[in-house]
């Protein structure tokens, strides 16, 4: 029988791609190991997984992926994305309960890790007694408010966009109610529900995985693991095991196609050192063409040289993309004559860029960013500085922490409605290139590049985490 390991994540590429890094992680340490990945589909674009998933199964034959049988929903009209994944991903449990008996035919099941949407498939594991971990693919901050959640729903019975208050968290900043997760403002709203389950099923597990390190999120992970975020002493093992960044993913983040350099890489290699400021937005991120407009005249009177990934904009009002729009009328969108104007110092990408390879860049000197816990960490180990211009999911929360507990990123303030202005815009990369704020950080980040490498050496604290896991698996 061969040892091993299975892994949950939910459908989307950023998800997939944390999840096959945890295996490979797994596979350095125990090379023994068979890791079998779960693959599921929804009903919206998640980004396309079939590229990444031939090129993982070719390049690593320890991983071996299955797909599961694509599920029916009642109907997905009306039904935020987040919502939808829950639902996708709770029907799929009789297919996640098939596959692993199947997997365990000829395999000694260590652990069955989900990451947070997937944690439903936990029953199947307890059900066949195979030991139910979590991954959680954002920082310790974000995972002391989820494991405090159920707390704070047992203390009110208001809906936490009407609450209008600070939320005390241990181990974090004080956090404004309104910058919560959109699904957890809405008390009535199904996605609260499926949270609040969520959050209430991570004491229950054999460990929480967190892509993290300890000297990141130092006063977070030192809460966590005094287990004051849950009551009555219930908090599993927290194994701080990061950064896990993405190596050459679906992305090719290495920043070449076909063996072919990008055209950024070159245009970046003509620019002084640490001069350019990269935008970029994640994979789901979206602006309005007035917003667009905005980041454009702020980037032009900034002065500063840019690299800007731009997308297009959305039909619906969303932030969030939920299907792609590869045509992009960059002419159209942008103001009148901004190309002509900025061609000396600035590329506009549409849709996409080797985000790694441009953030480890010498030419590159800030980032704004969605920030996305996979961009926070390739900014990190990059060494790069940020502005934190949050868009969805749980980035309101990050920017907070990012801006006062980690000290790494300067705020993009909004007004009421969500809108920046061209001149925040500008005022954010004067700060972030000029000002004597902007050194600062800068220097914060550069040392925490060093820290994050030193946590993933021999002897260092993510490594120390690994190890112990792996141990506790020899004794069962």
């Amino acid at each position: 029988m061969e040892e091993a390991i299975v892994l949950f994540p939910s459908p989307p590429i950023g998800h997939l791609i944390s999840m096959v890094e945890l295996g490979k992680l797994l596979l350095t340490q125990k090379p023994s190991l068979s890791i079998h990945i779960l693959i599921t589909s929804v009903p919206y674009d998640s980004g396309s997984t079939a590229p990444y998933i031939a090129n993982v199964a070719a390049t690593i034959p320890s991983i071996k992926f299955h797909h599961l049988p694509t599920v029916t929903l009642p109907s997905t009209k009306n039904i935020h994305h987040e919502e939808l994944t829950f639902e996708v991903l709770r029907l799929s449990n009789p297919h996640v309960r098939e596959e692993l008996l199947s997997i365990s035919k000829n395999n000694t099941i260590h652990g069955l890790v989900v990451d947070f949407f997937c944690c439903a498939a936990l029953s199947v594991a307890k059900e066949l007694n195979i030991p139910g971990y979590h991954f959680f693919t954002s920082g310790a901050g974000v995972l002391a408010g989820f494991l405090y959640f159920p707390t704070i729903h047992n203390t009110t019975t208001k809906s936490l966009k009407d609450l209008k208050s600070l939320l005390h968290i241990p181990g974090v900043p004080p956090i404004p109610s309104s910058d919560m997760p959109t699904p957890v403002l809405h008390r009535d709203d199904k996605a609260y529900k499926y949270l609040l389950d969520s959050s209430s099923s991570f004491p229950e597990s054999a460990g929480i995985f967190v892509n993290t390190f300890a000297s990141l999120e130092a006063r977070a992970v030192k809460t966590l693991s005094e287990g004051l975020c849950v009551p009555n002493n219930r908090t599993p093992p927290i194994y701080c095991i990061g950064p896990l960044i993405a190596t050459g993913g679906p992305k090719d983040d290495a920043g070449t196609r076909n063996g072919t350099t990008l055209e950024c890489l070159t245009w970046l290699d003509s620019q002084p050192v640490g001069s350019v400021v990269f935008l970029c937005f994640g994979s789901l991120g979206l602006f309005s063409k007035e917003q667009l407009r905005e980041i454009a005249f702020g980037l032009e009177r900034s002065g500063h040289r840019f690299l800007w990934v731009v997308r297009n904009p959305p039909s619906d009002k969303k932030s969030v993309a939920l299907s792609a729009h590869p045509n992009i009328d960059l002419d159209s969108l942008l103001p009148e004559g901004f190309f002509d104007r900025t061609k000396e110092r600035g590329l506009v990408l549409k849709s996409w860029a080797p985000q790694v390879a441009v953030l480890n860049h010498p030419s590159v000197g800030g980032f704004v960013s969605h920030c996305g816990w996979n961009s926070v960490l390739e900014a990190v180990c990059a060494g790069v500085p940020l502005v934190a211009w949050p868009l969805y999911a749980e980035q309101r929360v990050n920017r907070i922490f990012l801006v006062e507990e980690m000290k790494l990123a300067l705020p993009m303030n909004e007004s009421d409605n969500g809108f920046v202005s061209s001149a925040e815009v500008e005022e954010r990369v004067l700060g972030l290139m000029e000002s004597e704020e902007g050194k600062l950080i800068r220097e914060r980040t550069i040392a925490m590049k060093i820290a994050a490498k030193a946590a993933l050496n021999e002897g260092g604290s993510s490594r120390v985490a690994l190890s112990k896991l792996v141990e506790s698996w020899k004794d069962k």
